[in-house]
């Protein structure tokens, strides 16, 4: 075996050793656009990382005149606008998905497929302006009223109706999201062999005994795929939280308040930290939280991908 790939290894053309070299190159371009990413954001984080230490991470205060910052507000909006998202879009997706490929008719998938891809096109920032100027008003005016009149037992529904917020941030980021999630797993589900399906149908499976033992079930890792790739672009997204959350940084349990985001953080604060060392430092170390963060998200999302892959002996 060893001398039959040794002969074959010599035999290639010219043409194919060029290819094979630059396709080894283009991968390697990656692995070292990556590295020098993270080691660009831990050097200019070094000030931060020896005023502040750990600290950093537990702190709320952000006092630019005294350069006294935290990380805390910025992590905790981060982390509940993205919940808030994934609750809403992940389901709402799933459901859009299955109508498109087990439910709609022909001309009824076509003209919704056009206008998930259509959304999925839309600039976060034109997200952002219908947000600020036409949902917060409404969230204002109708919904966080009714939330706070009838579940204000609940902590997450207290506080002054404002239309802006870490709930108003979290709606807008799952209709962002759910196009990206609908159309990957609207691909995955429509790559079940039609064999497969014929079969559960023929032995008398309803619509949704094929759609959850069948098509569900062949497409999972595709599935949570899908789910990761959205919540990676809740994580990061920048305008569109920017224009509704608030940008104040506090932490809360009311979803009414207004919070901040990492991405909003760095969106907002950038122009007037160039100026000052430790300000712009600051910011860089929450851009490297920020990447450590999405980038740990697509380890643990290829993980259990991998577990799950093993698990079920193949499928997608």
């Amino acid at each position: 075996m060893a001398e039959l790939r040794k002969k074959s290894k010599n035999s290639q053309s010219l043409p194919d050793r060029i290819f094979k070299a630059l396709t080894f190159a283009s991968a390697l371009i990656i692995i070292v656009l990556m590295a020098g990413l993270f080691l660009q954001l831990v050097w200019h984080s070094m000030p931060t990382i020896r005023k502040f230490g750990f600290e950093f991470f537990l702190s709320k205060q952000w006092d630019p005149v005294n350069l006294q910052f935290g990380a805390l507000s910025s992590i905790y909006g981060t982390i509940v606008t993205s919940v808030i998202a994934m609750i809403i879009a992940v389901p709402l997706s799933f459901v859009i998905a299955l109508f498109l490929v087990e439910i709609a008719g022909p001309k009824v998938r076509v003209v919704v497929s056009q206008a998930l891809d259509l959304l999925a096109a839309i600039p976060s920032i034109i997200y952002g302006m219908w947000g600020l100027f036409i949902f917060a008003p409404f969230m204002q005016d109708h919904i966080q009223p009714f939330l706070g009149k009838y579940f204000s037992f609940l902590p997450f529904f207290k506080g002054t109706p404002m239309g802006i917020g870490m709930f108003t941030s979290g709606l807008i980021l799952a209709l962002m999201i759910l196009p990206f999630i609908s159309a990957v797993m609207r691909d995955v589900f429509q790559m079940v062999p039609p064999v497969v399906k014929e079969s559960a149908y023929g032995v008398g499976s309803t619509t949704w005994e094929v759609s959850y033992h069948v098509t569900m079930k062949y497409g999972m890792q595709g599935m949570l795929g899908a789910v990761f790739l959205g919540l990676g672009r809740a994580i990061g997204e920048t305008m569109a939280v920017t224009f509704v959350i608030g940008n104040a940084y506090t932490v809360s349990a009311s979803l009414f308040d207004p919070a901040t985001t990492i991405a909003s953080t760095l969106a907002s604060q950038f122009s007037e930290a160039v100026s000052q060392p430790v300000f712009k430092s600051t910011l860089m170390e929450l851009g490297l939280v920020l990447f450590i963060v999405t980038f740990g998200i697509q380890v643990a999302a290829q993980w259990w991908l991998n577990k799950i892959r093993r698990s079920s002996g193949g499928g997608l």
